[in-house]
Parts: structure tokens; sequence; C-alpha cells
């Protein structure tokens, strides 16, 4: 369009002939006296080029850059399959790369940033099988120059992995072994424990039992050895917290109660007075089956039921919404509570080489040991670890099957230091001494 009886300001001045090439692209003798809009889609189409021809460049000097250059920091994950009863329902059956999937988000977030720092994390993921020995697999690694390890064994295992590597410039993460006395009398310097003691678990439910008034507890006890420790744990946390189990009974009548359930759990459950029953059935052998069969009509709360957790997939709170987004895109599948501890100490590790712009193994260690150190753990706090036997601070989910109920630790419960430290065993009372084993 010509403004017409004005003076003509359209073209602009001649542009000088090292910057033809790219003016012939839009500015050609027939257009010369095109619009004003026209004049700037030729300059927004110059600055894309500009733009396109910066990023080649770059791309360019990137793929010129040694690999010499970026730190790598290696991490291993070892896992030792543990040999258990069949499942009694198709309906939960574990993934085949649980734990391994939280591993490979965790490098993925750490190369983001890694990526800025020359740094490059990788993760090695090793199965071992029951009957194979799991310490000369770890053996293998350590030979291959790793010193970060993250382990999901038993506790006896993982003391004797401890023992191993002691004096060596190597962490172990403590993934699977939720035992009170690696914490305590059986703690190691060398071993850093991620997910939550049994006492952190019973902790964070009888908090909440106790803010809802339900303080007499009856509590059922499968017969396998990890059930006689989360039983106990219960007890001391009734102590601790001012509850009463004024009733503790052993399950014995075997593994499948599918069809003897409807008869035997009124008997089994009968002359109790109780608020709630607490259930300790790790692997889920007869727990599932007491809700809705007992004598008296009382909610179920421990391994089953309202159970207290590290992660639950109904949590979409403080950010997580987007982690478990990125997790379900990624694998099509939820996370899993051991897909988060195996995520949270790459994070860790990831933490520690940012902020001290380092692939050292001793700054790593110093760093996410020391005081300045805080993970963002998609819990509403701050997670630290705790200097007197290296367990990570972290709130306790209280989730149903199928929604979060509440987050331990609860309104009201105090501490002098941390909030956190009302879960499980407080410095004071702790057995452990580290550097002295």
């Amino acid at each position: 369009m010509r403004i017409e009886g004005r003076k003509q300001f359209w073209p602009p001045r001649p542009i000088e002939q090292k910057d033809q090439m790219m003016t012939n692209c839009c500015v050609s003798p027939g257009l010369k006296n095109k619009t004003l809009k026209t004049n700037r889609r030729c300059g927004w189409l110059q600055r894309f080029v500009l733009a396109a021809l910066m990023v080649v460049s770059t791309s360019a000097a990137i793929a010129q850059t040694s690999k010499s250059d970026v730190t790598q920091i290696k991490i291993a994950f070892l896992s030792q399959v543990i040999e258990l009863p069949p499942k009694l329902s198709n309906l939960d059956l574990l993934p085949e790369n649980e734990g391994v999937a939280g591993g490979q988000l965790s490098i993925k977030d750490n190369n983001t940033t890694g990526s800025f720092m020359k740094q490059a994390f990788s993760l090695k993921a090793v199965s071992v099988p029951p009957e194979k020995d799991a310490l000369a697999v770890l053996k293998g690694l350590l030979d291959e120059g790793y010193q970060f390890i993250i382990l999901n064994v038993p506790a006896d295992r993982l003391l004797a992995m401890a023992d191993f590597v002691a004096g060596k410039d190597v962490i172990l993460f403590n993934v699977g072994a939720p035992d009170d006395r690696l914490r305590a009398k059986d703690c190691r310097d060398n071993v850093m424990h991620i997910l939550p003691s049994h006492a952190m678990l019973a902790d964070g439910l009888a908090q909440y039992l106790i803010w809802k008034r339900w303080r007499r507890w009856f509590l059922v006890v499968g017969r396998r050895p990890g059930d006689r420790l989360y039983a106990d744990a219960i007890q001391r946390a009734a102590k601790k917290f001012g509850g009463k189990v004024v009733a503790e009974r052993t399950w014995a009548y075997g593994p499948d109660a599918r069809r003897t359930a409807q008869a035997v759990i009124p008997k089994f459950t009968q002359g109790v007075d109780y608020d709630i029953m607490i259930v300790a059935d790790e692997i889920g052998e007869f727990g599932e089956y007491l809700a809705y069969r007992t004598w008296t009509p009382r909610p179920v709360a421990g391994t089953q039921g309202l159970r207290p957790t590290t992660w639950h997939r109904t949590h979409e709170r403080w950010g997580s919404a987007q982690l478990q987004s990125r997790f379900f895109k990624t694998y099509h599948r939820r996370m899993t509570p051991l897909d988060y501890q195996v995520w949270a100490p790459i994070r860790a590790i990831g933490e520690g080489a940012t902020r001290t712009r380092s692939g050292k193994f001793k700054a790593i260690r110093d760093y996410f040991r020391g005081s300045d150190f805080e993970l963002a753990g998609f819990k509403g706090q701050k997670l630290t670890f705790r200097n007197w036997n290296w367990q990570l601070r972290q709130p306790i989910l209280l989730a149903a099957p199928r929604a979060l109920v509440s987050v331990s630790p609860q309104q009201g419960f105090l501490h002098q230091n941390s909030l956190l430290d009302t879960l499980g065993y407080d410095k004071p009372e702790s057995k452990c001494q580290l550097g002295k084993q």
C-alpha cells in the first residue's frame, strides 16, 4: 500500500554489499515498495538465519570437544534377587525394571545440569540371582572403578559388603534394608541409608494415629523375621507417643487365606476392644484379607491398609506431580517406593558434583555428608543426612491403596532441631558409634 502525497521513507537506505547475500532473500528489485510489515518480516528472517548459523557453529564446537574434557561420574546399582513365596494376586506384579527406572530418570536429571558443567553421569545396573554371590559381583564393580554403589540387598549381606570396602574410597547407599540395627549397633561409616528404617515408618504412622486419637492398637504379626522387626518398631512407637498395644496375635493359618478368610478371620480377631488394627506382613502373605472381615469393624493400617511409605503413586504435592508425570511418560507405569529410593541417592551425588564443581569422590562425598547439603525430594521439606548414623531425613507418606491420606511428621510433634528427627531414633537414643566399629 502506497502513502500518497507524503515523502516516501521506503525502501530503507541501501544495504552494503557484504550483507547482499542475506538481503536478496527478502528484498528484491520488484519488492522495494512493499509495506513496512514486509520489511519487518525480512528482519525476522535475517535474525532467524543468524541464529541458525550460531546454533550450527556451537554444535560444531561442542562436537569438537574432546571426551577427556568431560568428567565421568559412574554409579552402580546392585540388587540381590530374593526368593519369595508365590504371589497371592496377579494384580500387583513387580515391574522388571523397578529401581532401575528411577535410577535412569535421575541420571537424566543429573546430565541435564552436568552438560553445562562438563560432567557426565552413568548408571550400571546389576541384578544378582539368589544362588550367586553378591559380594563377588561387588568386587567386580570395584575393579571397574565404581565408588558410588547403590545396594538393594538384605541386612547381613549389606554388612558383609560394608566391611569388605572399609578403608576404601567407596560409599554404599542402602535402599533395601529397613532394619533398625543397621542405623544402631551395626551401623557403618561407609553406608548411607536412603530408605526409612522400621522405626521411622512406625513413628510416622503412630503420630497420625495419636493425632486422630486412635490410641488402642490391635497388632497382628506374620511369621517371617521382617514381620517381627516391624512389630517391634510398632511396640516402640506406642510407648514413644502414648499409644497402647492392647493385643498382639501371630498369624498361624497358612500362607493362603483366600478360601478360609471368611471363616477364620472373625474368630481370629474376636474378643479385643481396639481403635485400629495394625498389621506386620511385609510380603503380603495375609494382610490384605483382614480388612472388612474382622469381628469388630475397625480400620486397618501398617504393611496393608493405611501404609507408611517413602513414595506413592497418588502423591502430587510439592511439585511431585511433575516427577510422576515424567516417570509415567518415560516408562508407562507408576513410580514405586524402590524407584524413588534409587532416584534419591543419584540426585544427591549430582547435587554434590554440581555444588562443588568437581567429579572427585572426596569432594562429592564430603558435600552431601556436610551441613550445607540439602536435597529437593518433592516432600515439602529439604532432605538431609543425620550425621550420627547417615540416615536420610525425610517425611513419611501415609497412603491408602488409591489415596494419599497424610504426611508425617504431624502437626504438634515438636523437636529442638528438626521436626524430621521425631521420626526414628534421635541422636541421644542412638547406639550408633561411627568410626568405632
